[in-house]
């Protein structure tokens, strides 16, 4: 939860740096969304209304749907398929003094084993003429993981996230950002209904399971760099570089490169990235015993894997008009965008392949994400 809040305002704060400190504009966003591969689906819609109030205030409420239906290799080989829901809110505001914005959000998050409410707090100052912003932020997280076969099950997790960005403007067509970000995680932290495997003779599978069991803290370092230039053509086009590291062992490297060319009324943009990851020190595919080790972890997303993304995506303005089309509606625009996500996991086997406890092939998935945003600015 904490991890996807603090992606987003890293998102919100880039993709508004450079810019003279000023408020969001008073926008309404409507999104759907569909995840699908791997043998999980995620769809739902999300809505967004930002208002100023005077000069210097500015709100924002967002209201977010996920359904979940679930029959991923993690599923399939130990439990039954499932179908979830997952509601998140959201309340935010944005105060502007001279060069500085402060914001403050709450998102609150509910499903029926796990609830998550976040504070968040960020800081934005311009200096030298605008050239350069400084960003701060902090997120403060509070999680209750429970399991809906177990009522009386009921595990907490903190965690907080600290983040610093800077951006600068070197040329008039090139715009460069770097930032950093910490998140210290305690408590509960593993899957309740996720399970390892270990050598077992007297098993007719070669195998037996046993839950999987996680150290109750963890703390993760990334640092990111993105340049991106301007052509005389008014494209542009956008680099991106992260490394991440953790108390887990896992060390991971993400690179992408993107171009974005409008036309007339319309913008195109494509995005490649790819990401590679080592394992973390208590993953295994199969245990050697049971209990073999003081934590054990059998997540798929723990082991060594590299994924790529390719993202198309292309978005259309219309009603611009800056007095107000009818006197409300000033601009309007539509998007749409489509991920193609391969992933390679180098450690995790396939079991449902039936073979030898230990020779399973090792297991892939492919992905496709797709979003349609419309947006109304009034």
């Amino acid at each position: 939860m904490l991890r996807r809040i603090s992606a987003t305002l890293l998102l919100l704060s880039l993709s508004a740096s450079g810019l003279a400190a000023v408020l969001p504009e008073d926008r309404a966003d409507v999104l759907y969304h569909l995840y699908d591969g791997g043998g999980v689906t995620i769809d739902g819609p999300s809505v967004l209304v930002r208002k100023q109030v005077g000069k210097s205030l500015s709100f924002v409420g967002n209201h977010y749907l996920d359904y979940v239906s679930s029959a991923s290799i993690d599923v399939v080989t130990t439990a039954s398929p499932y179908d979830e829901e997952r509601e998140q809110w959201s309340l935010g505001m944005d105060y502007l003094r001279g060069n500085t914005t402060m914001s403050l959000n709450y998102v609150s998050s509910v499903e029926s084993d796990y609830d998550a409410s976040t504070w968040a707090l960020s800081v934005k100052q311009d200096f030298f003429g605008q050239l350069t912003t400084v960003a701060l932020s902090y997120a403060h997280g509070e999680n209750v993981v429970g399991r809906s076969d177990d009522e009386t099950f009921s595990r907490d997790m903190l965690a907080q996230q600290y983040g610093v960005s800077i951006t600068q403007i070197l040329t008039k067509n090139l715009i460069t950002a770097l930032n950093f970000e910490t998140v210290t995680e305690e408590g509960f932290l593993n899957n309740p209904y996720r399970t390892v495997r270990y050598a077992d003779s007297g098993s007719a599978l070669g195998y037996s399971y046993e839950p999987e069991l996680y150290p109750n803290t963890r703390t993760s370092n990334a640092l990111g760099i993105r340049a991106k230039y301007f052509l005389p053509y008014r494209a542009a086009v956008e680099a991106e570089y992260r490394y991440f590291t953790d108390t887990w062992d896992i060390e991971g490297h993400t690179v992408s490169l993107g171009y974005t060319h409008p036309w007339k009324n319309w913008i195109f943009s494509g995005k490649v990235r790819l990401h590679d990851q080592t394992g973390a020190s208590f993953f295994s595919d199969l245990f050697p015993r049971s209990e073999a080790t003081n934590f054990r972890g059998r997540d798929k997303e723990l082991s060594d894997m590299s994924t790529t993304t390719v993202q198309l995506k292309a978005s259309y303005t219309f009603l611009d008009d800056p007095v107000g089309w009818q006197g409300f509606l000033k601009r309007g625009s539509v998007s749409a965008s489509l991920d193609l996500l391969t992933a390679d996991y180098d450690e995790f086997r396939d079991l449902t392949s039936g073979a030898p406890a230990g020779e399973e092939p090792f297991y892939s998935l492919e992905a496709n994400v797709v979003q349609i945003f419309l947006s109304f600015w009034y």
